[in-house]
C-alpha cells in the first residue's frame, strides 16, 4: 500500500513499506510498555496501527523485555520478522500522552506512514517542557502528602519531602551511571531511614516529639510508586501470565531492595555509635477522614506532576484520588474489609477515570494509576518481605499473612479499576471479534475511532450486499 499523497517516483516499495511498518509499530509498543501500560493493551494498540497501514497480517507477541512481529502475506511467501529490545523503563506521561494522540491519528487515516515516522522520533528524542527540579519538587510534595495521609503531623511532612528530594537527586546520579534499579532502591531506602534516625537524634535534644517512623514509611510509598503493581496486575487478569509474572518479580525485586537500604541505613546509625530511636518502618497513625482525604489528594497529583502528566488533568486526578480515599475510609469503617473497600473505591476510580480521561484527551492509564496511588498496598508488602527475611518461623508465617493480605488487596485494586473500565468503556460487537484474542478493557489506544471505523466497514458491506441482492 503506497503512501496517498506522495507522486510515483517517491512512493515506498511494498517490502520496504511492511518493514517500516513493523519497524514503527514496534517503537511504539516499547513507548507504550516502558510507560507502565499492559501487555494486552500494547499488542491491541499496535494490531490497531498496523492495520489503519495496511499490514493486515501482522502478528505481535510481548515477552516483558522484548517485542517480536511478523507478517506473512500468503503460505507459499517467507515471513518478514522484526524484534525490539525494552532497555529503558521510566514512567513518562508526557511521552504516552503525545503517543497515544499520534495513535489516534494514524488509525483515523489523517497521518501517514512517513509523517508517522517522523513524529515518533520527535517524541522520543525530544525534552520535557517540564524542568528536572520542578520532577523533584513533585516527588517532595508526593511524599509531603502521604506523610499527611498516615496520619504525620507538619513537621514529618517536611521531613518526609526533604528525604524525597535527596533519595530523587541520588537515583538521578544512579540512574545516569546505568545501574539496576535494585541499587537506587537501596539507596533510596537507607537515605530515607539516615535522614529520619539524624531528624530523631536532633529530637532528643529540642523535645518536638517527632514520629520518625512515619517519615520512613511516607518515603517507602514514594520509592514504592513508581512500581508498575497496576501493569503487572492488569497483565495477568488479561491473560498475558509471562509477562505479569516478570512484573511481579521486577516489583517484588525492587521491594527487596528498599528492605535492604532500610535495615543497611539502621546498621550504619548504630556503627557510628547513634543512639538510635524506636524506628518502624511501615507504621501508621490512625488519621482523621478529612486530612487522609487531602493526603491522599495530594499524594496523587503530585505523583501524576512528577510523571510528566499534562497540567491539565492534576486537578481532576486530585479529585478523583480523594473521592477514591473517602470512599475507601467509609466503607471500612462499618467493618467490611479493606479488600472490598479497596474494590469499590477501584471501581469508582475505573468508572469516573475514563470519562475523565477523556474530556482531557489523554489516556485513560494516567487517571487511573496516578488516583489509585495511594491505596497501594506498599506498605503491606514492605512489612510481609520484612518479616521473611528475619527468618525465624514465627515471622516467616506473620510475613506470609502479610503478604496474602496485601496480594488480596492488590488484586481488588486491579479487579476493581477494570471492572470499572468494563462498565464504562463497553466494546461493539465487530470490535470484539477483531480482539476475540486480547478482549479487554483499554486503558491505552484509540478504541473508540477504531470501532467507528470498523463499524462503518461493516455497515457499508451490509449495504452493498443488500443492493447486490435486490438487483
Amino acid at each position: 500500500m503506497a503512501e496517498p499523497d506522495l507522486p510515483p517516483t517517491q512512493q515506498i516499495p511494498v517490502t520496504n513499506r511492511l518493514a517500516l511498518t513493523l519497524d514503527f509499530c514496534l517503537r511504539l509498543g516499547e513507548v507504550l510498555l516502558s510507560s507502565g501500560a499492559g501487555a494486552a493493551d500494547v499488542t491491541v494498540t499496535m494490531l490497531s496501527v498496523a492495520r489503519a497501514l495496511g499490514a493486515s497480517e501482522a502478528q505481535f507477541d510481548i515477552t516483558f523485555t522484548s517485542l517480536s512481529a511478523s507478517h506473512q502475506s500468503s503460505p507459499d511467501q517467507p515471513p518478514l520478522l522484526a524484534t525490539r529490545q525494552v532497555v529503558q523503563r521510566t514512567i513518562d506521561y508526557q511521552d504516552l500522552t503525545r503517543v497515544d494522540h499520534l495513535v489516534r491519528d494514524v488509525a483515523a487515516g489523517r497521518v501517514g506512514l512517513r509523517d508517522a515516522r517522523a513524529e515518533l522520533g520527535r517524541i522520543t528524542s525530544t525534552g520535557h517542557a517540564r524542568p528536572r527540579w520542578a520532577v523533584t519538587a513533585g516527588w517532595a510534595v508526593m511524599a509531603a502528602g502521604v506523610g499527611v495521609q498516615l496520619g504525620g503531623d507538619v513537621i514529618v511532612a517536611v521531613l518526609a519531602a526533604l528525604a524525597a528530594v535527596l533519595i530523587d537527586r541520588l537515583q538521578l546520579r544512579i540512574s545516569r551511571r546505568r545501574l539496576p534499579t535494585f541499587y537506587s532502591q537501596v539507596a533510596g531506602g537507607a537515605v530515607a531511614t539516615l535522614v529520619a534516625v539524624g531528624a530523631a537524634v536532633v529530637d532528643g535534644q529540642v523535645g518536638l516529639d517527632i514520629d520518625v517512623s512515619l517519615v520512613v514509611t511516607a518515603n517507602i510509598i514514594m520509592l514504592l510508586a513508581g512500581i508498575g503493581f497496576m501493569g503487572a496486575l492488569q497483565d495477568a487478569l488479561t491473560g498475558f501470565y509471562i509477562t505479569a509474572g516478570a512484573r511481579i518479580t521486577e516489583a517484588l525485586l525492587a521491594t527487596a531492595g528498599i528492605i535492604a537500604g532500610v535495615s543497611g541505613g539502621l546498621s550504619l546509625a548504630s556503627a557510628l555509635g547513634v543512639d538510635l530511636p524506636t524506628v518502624e518502618p511501615g507504621a501508621t497513625n490512625i488519621q482523621a477522614a478529612g486530612l487522609a482525604v487531602a493526603g491522599a489528594a495530594l499524594a496523587a497529583a503530585a505523583f501524576a506532576f512528577a510523571s510528566y502528566s499534562p497540567a491539565r488533568v492534576l486537578v481532576p486526578i486530585a479529585v478523583v484520588a480523594g473521592l477514591a480515599m473517602a470512599i475507601t475510609q467509609s466503607i471500612q469503617t462499618p467493618g467490611i474489609g479493606r479488600a472490598w473497600a479497596v474494590a469499590f473505591a477501584a471501581l469508582f476510580v475505573g468508572l469516573v477515570g475514563y470519562a475523565v480521561a477523556r474530556r482531557l484527551r489523554v489516556p485513560p492509564l494516567i487517571v487511573v494509576v496516578s488516583s489509585v496511588v495511594p491505596l497501594l498496598p506498599g506498605i503491606a508488602i514492605y512489612r510481609g518481605l520484612s518479616l521473611v527475611s528475619e527468618g525465624s518461623r514465627r515471622d516467616t508465617s506473620l510475613g506470609l499473612v502479610a503478604l496474602i493480605g496485601a496480594a488480596s488487596v492488590a488484586l481488588a485494586l486491579a479487579a476493581g479499576v477494570i471492572l470499572g473500565e468494563y462498565l464504562a468503556q463497553p466494546l461493539g460487537r465487530e470490535m470484539r471479534r477483531v480482539e476475540t484474542r486480547l478482549a479487554g478493557p483499554r486503558l491505552v489506544g484509540p478504541v473508540t475511532l477504531l470501532e467507528r471505523r470498523v463499524g462503518q466497514a461493516s455497515r457499508k458491506g451490509r449495504r452493498q450486499r443488500a443492493d447486490g441482492q435486490r438487483r
